[in-house]
């Protein structure tokens, strides 16, 4: 498309986008009305939910995005934004993952300025992985920035949450938010636990007990209920009402408090601190729930260890800052494992000793106990998530070279093991029953249809006691096995996960970009086991020879 001069996007449905934005600015005008009129009411909010729902339709009807031989341009309600070609670093897919499993995902296109700035396009959008108008859009951007600027990366970036170019500033406020919310349940616990203990060393109130200090005393009065309203949802509170309005008209309680008490019995209030906290009848016998010190330091636990994940996010973002935006990061889930670890002694103790953390010897031990485990969850989980690098694993695994020459593989080491060419059959037979033993699944995936994995349905590659295959299944058995044309692939490339790559491949894993006689193919697994696989590749054909010759050889001294 090296011929495209001007590309301009417009939005779909732009006359129904404004009949809706007129529509809802005729019903907020005649709410505003009604309000003048009549004061405000119901309607006035309905008013302005239309008015803002007419913008947003505005907006997009408004919208507008060309490209031509100077630079981008970008019109929108409020905003017009040029740039030039020579200020564009690259253009990226956007992709923002739906929260519902009905709603598709949404694409892109942004830009990244020289300057660091980065620039989300109005226009256009994509709701489908397969959409050749959004694609056809896309290439015609990148051929116009070939032509006129110099594009930084030769493939199409994708940013995505997983990558590495995704803010971390919604993480991050997350986190504060979970914080405060614990710290604001950790304020209450002194007060909470002075209450339950004010609540357990109160005693009945006497005839001289003076009314300033009725609150701290149990007053109890007497009461015939009349009927009961227990609801099924917990979310909604339950009723008794009493004879006559006495003591009071009707009194809260849960649905299985309701459920005690029939119309007719006579029961005994228990009064404290001006709150009714037990109903006892001739059966049953019922208490509100207060909330307990140990309840409340058990909830700005559990909201400190949530603000764990979210801080774990930004860590890793903040760790891979220098990765390009498109590669994925590590997964934040050994960060998760840890704080499930912590949980599993920190609820216990923050329940049994809410105030009395740094002055009783047991609590201090569990803490301190506790706290070695969780150092070492982490340091754990800071290893795994650590990004390795195709380099660092070929330099471990023996691997010295991985772009693919004409012949197929570079040279690789074999570990100091050279082919014999005076095996006799003995030693032959042996081998070819030890590998017949040895097959091997190792979790890998080809991301291409090909004959030998189509439409995907590879899950593991199986290498070892025969020639590399393909299979749907971890083993054992080699049962719908595709055998691997190993002559035709030569690897390209050995890289981390992209954006491009697609959400179904694991953070952790890497890729070996491969030409399978001219079609690109991607193949992806663990970097230990890729570099596993990719030496079995390459020393394929190499054993293959190998056993040809032993064979010709033992047929000529036959």
């Amino acid at each position: 498309m090296t011929d495209v001069r001007e590309v301009s996007c417009r939005p779909p449905g732009k006359r129904v986008l404004l009949f809706l934005a007129a529509l809802s600015a005729a019903g907020a005008g005649a709410a505003l009305v009604r309000a003048a009129y009549r004061g405000p009411d119901g309607w006035l909010g309905s008013g302005l939910l239309l008015g803002l729902l007419g913008l947003a339709a505005l907006h997009k009807a408004t919208a507008r995005v060309r490209a031509d031989t100077y630079g981008v341009h970008s019109w929108t309600l409020l905003r017009r934004r040029s740039v030039r070609w020579g200020d564009l670093a690259d253009l990226r897919v956007r992709l923002k993952y739906a929260n519902t499993p009905r709603v598709q995902d949404t694409r892109g296109i942004s830009l990244l300025l020289r300057d660091g700035r980065k620039l989300l396009l109005p226009l256009p959008r994509s709701w489908s992985y397969d959409d050749p108008d959004f694609d056809a859009k896309l290439d015609a951007f990148r051929a116009l920035h070939r032509l006129h600027g110099t594009p930084e990366s030769d493939h199409v970036p994708v940013v995505s949450y997983r990558t590495a170019g995704r803010g971390w500033a919604g993480s991050l406020a997350l986190c504060l938010l979970l914080l405060g919310g614990a710290g604001l349940a950790a304020w209450f616990v002194p007060s909470a636990a002075s209450g339950e203990r004010a609540w357990r060393s109160a005693t009945p109130c006497t005839a001289g007990t003076p009314a300033a200090d009725r609150d701290e005393c149990l007053t109890t009065l007497t009461a015939v209920i009349a009927r009961t309203d227990a609801t099924w949802s917990r979310s909604k509170s339950s009723w008794l009402y009493f004879v006559d309005g006495r003591p009071m008209d009707r009194l809260a309680v849960s649905s299985d408090g309701a459920k005690m008490f029939e119309p007719g019995d006579s029961v005994e209030l228990t009064v404290w601190r001006g709150e009714v906290r037990e109903v006892v009848g001739e059966r049953h016998v019922y208490r509100l729930h207060v909330s307990a010190s140990g309840e409340l330091a058990v909830v700005a636990a559990v909201c400190l260890l949530a603000a764990g994940h979210p801080a774990a996010r930004v860590l890793l973002r903040l760790r891979g800052r220098r990765l390009p935006d498109d590669e994925v990061l590590p997964s934040a889930l050994p960060f998760a494992g840890a704080l499930v670890g912590t949980a599993l002694w920190l609820l216990p103790l923050a329940y049994l000793h809410p105030t009395t953390l740094l002055t009783d010897p047991a609590a201090i031990t569990w803490a301190a106990t506790g706290s070695t485990a969780t150092l070492a969850f982490f340091v754990w989980a800071w290893r795994a998530t650590r990004v390795r690098t195709p380099g660092e694993i070929d330099a471990t695994t023996g691997v010295t070279g991985v772009t693919g020459e004409a012949g197929g593989f570079a040279e690789m080491e074999t570990d100091g093991k050279e082919t014999d060419e005076t095996e006799t059959d003995e030693t032959e037979t042996d081998e070819t029953e030890t590998d017949a033993e040895c097959d091997v699944f190792l979790a890998a995936r080809f991301l291409e249809h090909t004959d030998y994995n189509p439409y995907g349905f590879g899950t593991h590659v199986v290498l070892g006691g025969g020639p590399l295959a393909v299979t749907p299944h971890p083993g054992p058995g080699r049962f719908a096995a595709k055998p691997v044309p190993v002559e035709r692939l030569v690897v390209k490339e050995v890289r981390r996960v992209r954006g491009s790559d697609g959400d179904t491949v694991p953070s952790g894993w890497h890729m070996a970009e491969l030409d399978d006689a001219g079609t690109p193919v991607r193949l992806a697994a663990a970097p230990d086991d890729l570099t596993r696989i990719l030496r079995e590749l390459a020393s394929g054909p190499l054993r293959r020879e190998s056993r040809a010759s032993r064979s010709r050889r033992g047929g000529t001294r036959r």
